[in-house]
């Protein structure tokens, strides 16, 4: 029996190549030392897995940004307005053009757009098609890597975005256009790729097709038919691996098995019942290969030895032992590198560290399973029984309060309707047509970084960092002001990441110091753990959003993330439903929206752009989730006045499916991202004709781009020609937090100065 990993994580065990990357991009290191960075870290990575005894080893797993990009790049799949570029950058600089944007040397060229990779928090480059779309093999990074480990005595399993699903992830700029049409030129750069790796010597090699969990329709299932007999006809002796994850194969598991393929993988994690589905499947050969995903790719918690061992009894009884692989569930790319990293006495209690299992933990858990099976070792079976007994008995887990708590009932309506709230509002806050403002967080500049870490390693007291942070917030406060902005936040200096910051303030969460995963690019974020009862011991918020308050007249916006967000965006516990979690979270969050109201604060923005990613993958579980994610979301703002403004941000979703349960959150103002897609994002609330008012993003702060006045001007003449103008507010597409203070002040200045250059015009047509 073999073990096999989909991927492992590509940021190195101390975020190096977040580091590298962003000094590369200021010009402080050369593209030869960036490559040496990135070379060390796969490195690591394959030595790593091989000395834990994995069979099946992935490369082309690291990405420098995203591995849709790379893909993209692969099959020369680059939009045209990239094409001037060709000839004046080298491939990576090409690439980094792609992912963020392109403005020196007279050059002014916009990023791809960004989207979320399934139901995660990793965002991936969205590869555009044209209708006369041709492919060529450009980029050889599969290779290269394939070479790389075979250097170093490791022949690796290549893993390849599949045709179906890039075709699938990609967009059109022309309307009907079939993407399927496509293929016939696609595949053959594929079949190109696979010749090469099989020279240089590759015998295996995976195919994510993860558009298999989706609702996908007769036609692409005929594509992965059509691409696999291709692949099968051409390289008859290649190990070819299709792996989808996720979710369960449902109506296209017939399409899967009767692939021309020697080995599937089955997502035993979110599907636990799909392998007795393929075991007694009509389909099913048993010829191929299952690769059983019983390691948890996307959460933290140790695995159950006892469940893992069931799943593979059960193939044993189909199957000859050879025919068996023991898989992650999907690419480690969603969890944090080594538990070993964390410090006992830092953040981390040692008996719930004995819960967790990060990438290195799991590859040993799978080989640990290896050996309970092939060399009846069951002092590791034992000693993981007695790890799950202990967290099961654990009395920090339950708390009784807070489950009497979730069961009371609560009105989650707002005491009046929009129209008459809006009324008010505008009464109370005596804001201009076309109000501008922030999402919430300001540039963290190095200093602000130093400040915290010196606090939490008690290199300064509490008084003096709350000194430096009130002198930020101030200064912040007075450039908000000096460029006439409506409405401002405080920025939120005293904040590490806008979920770990409240998961600190809350009881039930714990810490990890180096528990980093990829979201995009070179952003990491470091979710926190989420292994009990949640509740607010006390408010959170308060202190900062009141004193900002006092240092002006204008408005300043209260600043949460909402509960769905924080779920989200958490590793969350897995012995009770997400619903019954979130719940808990909610009235947390409407204590502290109470607070912050009673203190004074009369717009209080909650921050939802996880409730699109947390929607299931299958259309036949939406309302359920939508049901009480949205639920929640009224939990937190349903408790205030009429008079308080309610804002929420949502960044980087889909709405046209969803928009009437968007909608249905009641929200006074929600801001959303439109500036990569060009406005186009907003086309579902003006088919919809969403009722409240929308702030439309027209600075993508995930690129280093500066927009221009006449760019902000474009997007928001054509939010104008579709809302009404005394619902359109004016804002960036997210918080401002990674970007740093001299790109913020030019783009927010532009952005106030087309604000009232319109609010004029409209002013004197009116």
């Amino acid at each position: 029996m073999k073990t096999s990993v989909l991927g492992f994580p590509r940021i190195g065990k101390k975020r190096e190549l977040k580091k590298a990357l962003e000094l590369y991009w200021k010009d402080n290191i050369n593209q030869t030392e960036l490559i040496e960075v990135a070379k060390k870290i796969k490195q690591e990575n394959w030595l790593l897995q091989k000395n834990s005894g994995i069979d099946f080893i992935a490369s082309n797993d690291f990405s420098f940004y995203d591995q849709v990009l790379d893909t993209s790049l692969m099959v020369g799949c680059i939009p045209e307005r990239f094409k001037t570029l060709e000839h004046q950058a080298n491939e990576l600089d090409l690439y980094f053009a792609m992912a963020r944007g392109y403005q020196k040397n007279q050059h002014d060229v916009v990023a791809m757009e960004m989207t979320k990779w399934f139901d995660t928090n990793y965002h991936y480059l969205v590869p555009e098609f044209e209708e006369n779309q041709e492919f060529t093999f450009f980029s050889s990074k599969v290779i290269q890597e394939y070479k790389e480990a075979k250097e170093l005595g490791i022949a690796t399993k290549p893993v390849l975005i599949g045709p179906v699903t890039f075709l699938h992830l990609g967009k059109s700029k022309h309307p009907n256009f079939n993407k399927l049409s496509l293929l016939g030129t696609l595949l053959p750069v594929y079949l190109s790729v696979i010749e090469q790796l099989c020279l240089e010597g590759a015998t295996h090699i995976q195919f994510d097709e993860p558009c298999l969990a989706l609702a996908i329709n007769e036609e692409q299932q005929q594509a992965l038919q059509f691409v696999y007999t291709a692949i099968a006809t051409k390289f008859p002796d290649l190990i070819t691996i299709v792996t989808s994850y996720f979710n369960d194969y449902e109506d296209n598991l017939t399409t899967a098995l009767q692939l021309p393929v020697k080995a599937l993988h089955l997502d035993l994690i979110e599907a636990p019942l799909l392998l007795h589905k393929v075991l007694t499947h009509t389909s099913f050969s048993k010829n191929t290969i299952l690769s059983l995903g019983v390691i948890d790719g996307r959460n933290i918690w140790k695995n159950n030895f006892e469940t893992s061992l069931q799943y593979i009894e059960e193939a044993k009884k189909h199957l000859p032992s050879e025919n068996i692989w023991i898989s992650t569930s999907c690419s480690l790319l969603h969890s944090p590198y080594d538990l070993d990293l964390e410090d006992n006495n830092f953040n981390i209690p040692s008996d719930i560290k004995n819960w967790l299992a990060f990438a290195k933990q799991k590859i040993q858990e799978l080989t640990s399973l290896q050996k309970i099976i092939d060399e009846n070792q069951l002092d590791i079976l034992e000693k993981n029984k007695e790890a799950l007994l202990q967290k099961k008995k654990s009395l920090k887990i339950h708390n009784p309060q807070v489950k009497v708590n979730t069961q009371q009932k609560l009105c989650i309506e707002r005491e009046s309707p929009f129209y008459v709230r809006q009324q008010l509002q505008k009464h109370n806050l005596q804001l201009p047509l076309f109000p501008t403002t922030t999402i919430g967080s300001f540039p963290q500049t190095k200093e602000v970084r130093k400040w915290r870490a010196d606090y939490k390693k008690q290199h300064i007291s509490e008084d003096t960092y709350d000194e430096l942070l009130r002198k930020e917030t101030e200064a912040t406060i007075r450039f908000q002001e000096n460029i006439d902005l409506d409405v401002l936040v405080h920025g939120e200096f005293e904040r590490n990441d806008m979920v770990e910051y409240f998961g600190e303030k809350l009881e039930g969460f714990v810490f990890t110091h180096f528990g980093w995963v990829q979201s995009y690019g070179s952003r990491c974020v470091k979710p926190p753990i989420i292994f009990g009862d949640v509740y607010r011991p006390e408010p959170m918020t308060v202190k900062w959003a009141q004193y900002a308050q006092s240092l002006t007249q204008k408005p300043v916006k209260g600043m949460l993330t909402g509960p769905v967000t924080i779920l989200q965006w958490s590793f969350i516990r897995n012995d009770q439903p997400k619903q019954e979690t979130c719940k808990q979270i909610a009235l947390a969050i409407r204590e502290e929206v109470l607070d912050l109201e009673k203190a004074g604060i009369q717009i209080i923005q909650i921050d939802e752009p996880a409730i699109r990613e947390g929607l299931p993958l299958r259309k036949n579980q939406w309302s359920s989730y939508l049901q009480w994610a949205i639920d929640c979301f009224k939990i937190t703002a349903s408790g205030v006045q009429n008079t308080t403004q309610i804002h929420t941000h949502m960044c980087y979703s889909e709405f046209n499916d969803i928009i009437s349960s968007i909608a249905h959150m009641d929200a006074d103002v929600i801001t959303i991202e439109t500036s990569r897609s060009h406005m186009e994002l907003l086309h579902a609330f003006v088919d919809f004709k969403y009722p409240n008012e929308i702030g439309p993003g027209v600075y993508d702060i995930h690129s280093p781009r500066v927009p221009t006045s006449e760019e902000i001007e474009t997007l928001l003449k054509k939010a104008m020609q579709v809302l009404p103008h005394e619902n359109i507010w004016v804002n960036p597409d997210c918080g401002l937090k990674t970007r740093n203070w001299s790109e913020t002040k030019t783009a927010l200045e532009n952005l106030v100065n087309v604000a009232k250059k319109l609010r004029k015009k409209t002013e004197v047509l009116v």
